[in-house]
């Protein structure tokens, strides 16, 4: 069982930038690949990026490739997503899952946080 926790998502202006982080107490987290999702009000959940357990690895969506960045400290528990150059159409509630199999933590996750709410104005 892993536990995960959102935080970083706020009111921002286009073109700004952001960081949200997904922290774990469970030490196993550092062995897990992390997915980062969105959903904005009456779309579908999307996938938006993954790291591996080492973080050597990194996916991401069409959409963010080259503004959006997925990392991790292993030694803080944590997995981050910065955020730059935002557009209103980035504007949904963020959530990270996590998973032993990368492959997996794409589509059908194990474990997820309760999201985070990241609004871009025009």
């Amino acid at each position: 069982q892993v536990q995960l926790v959102e935080s970083g998502g706020r009111l921002v202006q286009a073109g700004g930038s952001l960081r949200l982080s997904c922290a774990a107490s469970e030490r196993t987290f550092s062995s897990y690949a992390v997915g980062w999702f969105r959903q904005a009000p009456g779309k579908e959940r999307e996938f938006v990026a993954a790291i591996n357990w080492g973080g050597g690895m990194t996916t991401y969506a069409d959409s963010v490739k080259g503004r959006f960045t997925i990392s991790r400290d292993r030694a803080k528990n944590t997995v981050y997503l910065q955020m730059n150059s935002l557009k209103p159409e980035d504007t949904a509630a963020y959530s990270c899952a996590a998973d032993e199999a990368y492959g997996r933590v794409r589509v059908s996750p194990a474990y997820w946080g309760q999201g985070t709410q990241v609004t871009v104005s025009s």
